[in-house]
This record gives C-alpha cells, sequence and structure tokens, in this order.
C-alpha cells in the first residue's frame, strides 16, 4: 500500500525559519488525523498522527522535518519542549 503524500513546505522556506544557532521552533499537534507541516504567521506548525506517549510523537515530528529539510533525522537534535507542544529543534550543519 502506497505511503499517502505529506504536505511540506518548500525546504527553503523552513531554513528561512532556523535562527543563527541553526534552531527551529515548531507548534506541534499530536494525535491528528492527518500528518503534515505548515508556516502560518512565521511559525513552523507539525501535525502527527503519533500520541505524545514514549517519545513517538517526538520521533514523528524529527522524520517531518528531516523530510522537508532534505537532511538525514540524526541531523536534527530536540534541544527543548520534549514534553511540550512547543519543541525547538536544532539542525546540525
Amino acid at each position: 500500500m502506497a505511503r499517502p503524500k505529506l504536505d511540506l513546505p518548500e525546504a527553503d522556506d523552513v531554513e528561512a525559519l532556523l535562527d543563527a544557532e541553526g534552531r527551529l521552533a515548531v507548534r506541534v499537534t499530536p494525535g491528528a488525523k492527518g500528518e503534515g507541516l505548515t508556516i502560518e504567521s512565521g511559525r513552523l506548525l507539525a501535525k502527527v498522527r503519533a500520541k505524545p506517549e514514549g517519545g513517538k510523537a517526538n520521533e514523528a515530528v524529527r522524520a517531518l522535518l528531516a523530510s522537508a529539510l532534505r537532511v538525514a533525522p540524526s541531523r536534527l537534535e530536540l534541544v527543548r519542549g520534549a514534553s511540550s507542544r512547543e519543541k525547538q529543534f536544532r539542525l546540525e550543519r
């Protein structure tokens, strides 16, 4: 069965949201019906199907960000917000 196409912004648009240290703020909605990333009012919003238990939602967000940025998930480190909807990831350059 084919996976549905993810709703992702262009990599350049996501990269434009990185701060000088390569950090990216993300507002997460876990347990959503669909998955995707959107940029609204200069903020990155992530929706993932995974529930916020055992780090599953965090890993799903990391995978979405990696897909959008076209990098390996291992290059993204969760630096803040492990148990919050407001998260911050750092892109290792």
